[in-house]
């Protein structure tokens, strides 16, 4: 641990709280526009997060260009998430909304890695400041809480640290060269998509309370909502057409986004993992609105193809906004929710889950096995994007994937020696790791892990932060190796 710059570690952390501190001043804001007892509570909160902040930042007095290694970034990126998810959850806890600490934590957590699984139980109860903070911490999370640092400090090479221990991928495309540049311009990006998706809900039949927290948990893929039954309570085709377009923009690599809005379509258009992602949605779009338009389980053509296209969406960008309770449509609805919850959106993007660009490589990859078997000797390199992958990159995705499924089944074993049944631990352990926020069973599709027991909880939160950082950042933390020089 010689030369560890814990300074920088602190320092970091200590603005990330001042930043946080001041999200919460909005719903202060908010809540005393609306009337609410909760404002006094949001705003003590906010007080103590501030000077929590300012004291961090104090006790840092390291240069930020200084360099840092892997060490320094993995522990603050994911001592960042546990601490900011700790103060954030103060609101809630202060106010009485939410008395215990542990559905508090969950909460918070839940909102600030984009999963969308709540313990709420009756959510229009709950003051509007509150819903509101609960509808920012999604949106500061869904992008990247660390990356928002780079695009306001002078970190020198440091950013690139930081952006590879918190941004997902597998780092064939990742941008080197001004990786503060880059991530100022994604942060524009996101703020601009935001902006649009609030005007045009508010368009619709929203208020503008409800459109900008929605705005903020949709383009974030995260699905926490203002109503007990999510989008289905407006039962409007405007807002789910809607919702579903900045949804699929949300799966998409917010890198290649970006050249799109630039001017240079041709990158994202000819991308393997966006055609994936397409066609993944029509193929699945088509079989389950012929199935439940012919089973009758749905009337009307067009609401068939709406709710089909807003529910495949939905849960393959792990947002688990809810127009229907798939639950009720069958068994193989089920199982095909459960792979969307497995495979996630694009790589790059605010959706969770294994990233379609893994299970492209893997296909690739088992295709080449096979050629293996009659042609032993020949030289088979996987190529994406007319690029060739290296084995480095093919090795860090199977060990990804094999432990990736491996915490599942743990997760499905501890969670049920907690006294949860089998739907329930397989749901929650796949909802909380693909940061979905939806699940099976008695949870169903919004996510309501009220009932789950509380040492759960606590497992479920961690299953949330390693998942939230692609395993490897966390994992990292608890190998005596890592921490040798």
């Amino acid at each position: 641990m010689s030369n560890f710059n814990y300074r920088f570690v602190l320092k970091t952390i200590g603005f990330l709280l001042i930043i946080e501190s001041l999200f919460m001043m909005a719903a202060t804001v908010v809540s005393y526009y609306s009337h609410e007892i909760a404002g006094d509570a949001i705003l003590i909160s906010s007080t103590i997060t501030f000077f929590a902040g300012v004291f961090l930042r104090l006790s840092g007095t390291e240069d930020y260009v200084k360099p840092i290694g892997k060490r320094e970034s993995f522990l603050m990126v994911a001592m960042s998430w546990i601490i900011l998810s700790a103060f954030g959850m103060l609101p809630f806890y202060f106010s009485g909304s939410i008395p215990s600490i542990s559905n508090a934590y969950f909460e918070t957590i839940s909102g600030f890695t984009a999963t969308g699984a709540t313990i709420l139980t009756d959510i229009e109860s709950m003051p509007k400041g509150l819903l509101f903070w609960r509808s920012i911490t999604q949106w500061m999370g869904g992008l990247g809480i660390v990356v928002f640092v780079a695009t306001i400090l002078p970190m020198g090479g440091n950013a690139s640290v930081l952006y590879d221990a918190e941004v997902t991928g597998i780092g064939y495309d990742r941008f080197r060269p001004r990786i503060s540049q880059i991530a100022k311009r994604l942060w524009v990006v996101y703020i601009f998509l935001t902006g649009i998706l609030i005007l045009l809900l508010w368009l619709g039949p929203m208020n503008i309370f409800d459109s900008v927290c929605h705005a903020f948990t949709t383009i974030s893929t995260a699905g926490f909502s203002t109503k007990q039954n999510s989008i289905a309570y407006w039962d409007s085709a405007y807002i789910e057409y809607v919702i579903t377009i900045f949804m699929f923009i949300g799966g998409i690599n917010f890198p290649l986004i970006y050249f799109f809005m630039k001017g240079d379509p041709k990158k994202l258009l000819r991308n393997e993992e966006f055609k994936w992602y397409v066609l993944i949605i029509i193929i699945f779009v088509s079989i389950i609105a012929v199935g439940l338009y012919s089973s009758g389980k749905i009337e009307g053509v067009e609401r068939t193809f709406r709710t089909s296209l807003f529910q495949v969406v939905s849960m393959l960008t792990t947002t688990c906004f809810s127009t229907e309770n798939f639950m009720n449509w069958g068994a193989f609805y089920q199982f095909v929710v459960v792979i969307f919850m497995l495979f996630g959106a694009c790589a790059g993007s605010t959706a969770g889950g294994i990233k379609i660009v893994r299970i492209i490589i893997l296909f690739k990859n088992s295709i080449n096995e096979f050629k293996r078997q009659v042609h032993p000797n020949a030289i088979l390199p996987i190529r994406l994007n007319d690029r060739v992958i290296t084995m480095d990159i093919v090795t860090k995705v199977l060990a990804f994937i094999f432990l990736y499924l491996g915490i599942l089944i743990i997760s499905c074993l501890l969670l049920s020696l907690s006294g949860m049944e089998f739907e329930n631990s397989l749901g929650a352990a796949i909802s909380c790791i693909g940061n979905v926020g939806g699940g099976l069973a008695e949870i169903g599709t919004n996510g309501h892990f009220s009932d789950v027991p509380t040492v759960s909880k606590w497992y479920l939160c961690f299953l949330m932060l390693t998942g939230r950082l692609e395993l490897f950042t966390v994992l990292s933390l608890f190998m005596p190796a890592f921490w040798r020089r």
